[in-house]
């Protein structure tokens, strides 16, 4: 632990002064949001509606220089607030006044304002700062990549801290426009649409916008030498794709994959119900990681994840997430399922619908291939723990739940269910008991009993408690399915067990 202490001058000797006789109302805001995975995670006492990032990066250094303004309200009143940030700040201003500032642990930044701020009543915030993001560690964990040509920021549960000072965690989701300036010859990908780019002097910018509210760790932001290629879908949204120049074998099948992000989109707004943003897409920066991302509107994916060849069935699941955990995001990390057991069903959804083994048939193949002394079944998806909280168990056995849900209420009910949720909590964050509630309303039956032993029992379900299929002459099928005879059940599970993404080691 750390602390280090700023007062400007100007501050110091008018900052008792200029506190009203009431200062006694005024109480600092907390330095966690309340996650129960992690509890320093994001700040209590305002809620931000919108970033605004001005960053100049060096990719031969790795130097990232930034000016941050957000715009924001407290929900208290206010003596002080905390923000979070890894890299070393030179100033800031509250309402266009020096604030002093002082930073704790790893990543704590702790703001006082000349004056105190009344509950309600809207605040600007500017932060300048500076650093190598790759230089900046928590326990040894790093969210930033250093590539060949540049660098990239996309995790999972964190990674805004790398490189702009934020409230970060899903709860407190806002708009962002990012611009970045880069040397000529570069480019600067990140969320949402690109709306202009100039070069002058040796350098380009690229000024992007996100106008959805976003959760900070799906902000992403890659500097690097891209292939790009854009178009639009059949209802006019932009599509931008980004391809590193040096992916070496794995280009050709990434291209292959990606480039059906459109397709693949067309298809789960037959499931999910319209795409809830702007635009969308993909990049693919030359980073040594294996996982993908859900970063909003234009997901991250590493190249390892196309080394056998053609995948799109990791597009399927990260364009899912869109709808599950983009558009509604977690209310705390514990409820993670809502985020990778719905994606992962849709990889079973879209396997169905290419007639290489329907979603049945997979959930059957999970149930089958682990015995009941396997450790898998002592991860619960409904609440797996921060050191599980990516394990398989949470996408396969979550997507099992899905499965016998789909089994319980039949399909004209269950794909109400999965149309309706995004449309009820859309651009907002909803836990694993709201989707209980949602399920029970819609379908009209009682499900806790379910969805205790698919997500939270610690052991296999008793064959007893695996609901059977529903027979062929009352079955129905997931929208625009294909039945065809299915791959081996090696070739189907090799296809739909990828994790997407890695969490913080001990986080």
């Amino acid at each position: 632990m750390h602390r280090r202490l700023i007062v400007p001058s100007a501050l110091a000797g008018s900052l008792l002064l200029a506190i009203p006789a009431s200062a006694a109302s005024f109480t600092p805001g907390a330095p966690g949001i309340g996650d129960s995975y992690y509890p320093a995670s994001g700040n209590g006492g305002y809620d931000v509606s919108h970033y605004d990032l001005r960053l100049k990066y060096q990719p031969a250094t790795d130097l990232l220089e930034g000016t941050a303004t957000i715009l924001a309200t407290p929900t208290q009143d206010l003596s002080r607030f905390n923000l979070d940030l890894g890299l070393e700040v030179s100033e800031i201003r509250v309402n266009g006044r020096k604030a002093g500032f002082a930073t704790s642990g790893d990543h704590e930044l702790e703001v006082t304002p000349a004056t105190p701020l009344r509950r309600n009543t809207p605040i600007s915030v500017v932060v300048r700062y500076a650093g190598k993001p790759s230089e900046f560690r928590i326990d040894g964990w790093s969210a930033w990549a250093r590539t060949p040509d540049g660098g990239v920021a996309a995790q999972e549960p964190e990674s805004a801290v790398w490189w702009f000072p934020s409230n970060d965690h899903p709860l407190d989701k806002a708009t962002f426009d990012v611009s970045v300036l880069v040397p000529d010859g570069h480019q600067a990908i990140s969320n949402g649409v690109l709306r202009s780019q100039s070069s002058r002097l040796g350098w380009t910018r690229f000024n992007w916008r996100s106008h959805k509210p976003q959760a900070t760790y799906l902000a992403t932001l890659a500097v690097g030498r891209f292939d790009i290629t854009t178009g639009r879908t059949a209802n006019g949204l932009p599509v931008l794709n980004a391809y590193s120049k040096d992916l070496g074998d794995n280009a050709g099948a990434a291209r292959a994959s990606i480039e059906r992000t459109t397709e693949v989109a067309e298809w789960l707004e037959s499931v999910y119900g319209p795409y809830p943003f702007n635009s969308l897409g993909g990049y693919v920066p030359n980073v040594t990681s294996g996982f993908a991302l859900e970063t909003q509107t234009r997901p991250f994916y590493s190249p390892r994840q196309f080394a056998n060849g053609a995948n799109v069935s990791v597009v399927v699941h990260e364009l899912a997430h869109q709808w599950y955990g983009d558009s509604v995001s977690v209310r705390d990390w514990k409820d993670i399922w809502i985020n990778e057991g719905f994606a992962r069903y849709s990889q079973w959804l879209w396997s169905e619908k290419e007639g290489e083994g329907t979603a049945q048939e997979l959930a059957d193949h999970v149930y089958a291939s682990r015995t009941a002394e396997d450790p898998f079944w002592t991860v619960r998806p409904g609440d797996p723990g921060a050191e599980n909280q990516f394990h398989v168990a949470v996408y396969d056995r979550g997507a099992w739940a899905l499965q016998a849900l789909r089994n319980e209420i039949g399909d004209e009910r269950f794909f109400a269910v999965l149309k309706g949720w995004p449309q009820e909590f859309a651009y907002g964050n909803a836990g694993v008991s709201d989707f209980v509630r949602y399920a029970e309303r819609v379908s009209g039956k009682r499900l806790a009993g379910l969805f205790d032993t698919w997500l939270y029992q610690p052991s296999k379900p008793a064959a007893a408690a695996v609901p059977a299929a529903p027979g062929p002459a009352t079955r129905s099928t997931a929208p625009s399915a294909e039945p065809a005879p299915p791959k081996s059940w090696k070739e189907i599970a090799a296809t739909n067990t990828v994790h997407d993404h890695g969490a913080r080691p001990g986080h």
